[in-house]
């Protein structure tokens, strides 16, 4: 029992990994008008997580590779890490939940959660960045309300919409090893 929860939180602090390394090598502009928006694929191994233990571990990992994107790669500080956390978790709890929900068809629930997921998250980004965009860094709302539809928008659909069919193309190769070593793989 304790050798298989080592071995589980062996697993979850690999994708961790994996997911800062990813941060670090792998960021460009998705809207070349607004090339402050950053596409990562940090939300990869994140979801795998998700997908093999469950949403809770996905927002932990979540939380602590956020935590080390803001605090040492120039991730915009406390709140790059609210508003990454918060819409990169509705991604992962809408893909780890709806995974889980069906015992038959789970890879479909898997698309379905992030699918709704990747609308969530746009949706969210929305007002985060009216609240945080205009009151913490001080961008005039009009402004902020102009980016909206041309980049803040599509650049989240693009970006959560990658990074889920990079996840389930990866989640797939991977199901045969998945299934092999299921006893070790298994959701608290």
């Amino acid at each position: 029992m304790k050798n298989s929860k080592l071995i589980r939180l062996a697993q979850m602090s690999l994708l961790a990994a994996i997911a800062v390394v990813l941060v670090m090598l792998v960021h460009f502009p998705l809207i070349p008008s607004m090339p402050f928006l950053q596409y990562d694929m940090a939300d990869v191994p994140i979801l795998l997580a998700s997908l093999l233990f469950g949403p809770w571990a996905g927002l932990v990992i979540l939380f602590v590779v956020s935590a080390i994107q803001a605090f040492l790669f120039g991730g915009d500080g406390w709140v790059g890490l609210v508003m990454h956390f918060v819409a990169s978790g509705a991604l992962v709890v809408c893909t780890g939940l709806f995974y889980r929900y069906k015992h038959q068809h789970k890879l479909l629930w898997a698309a379905l959660g992030m699918a709704l997921g990747t609308i969530a998250m746009a949706l969210i980004m929305i007002p985060m960045n009216l609240i945080f965009t205009v009151h913490v860094y001080g961008t005039p709302q009009d402004v902020v309300m102009a980016m909206i539809f041309p980049g803040i928008l599509p650049f989240n659909l693009i970006k959560g919409g990658l990074n889920s069919l990079l996840a389930m193309l990866l989640f797939k190769a991977l199901s045969p090893f998945i299934r092999k070593n299921k006893e070790m793989i298994q959701p608290q």
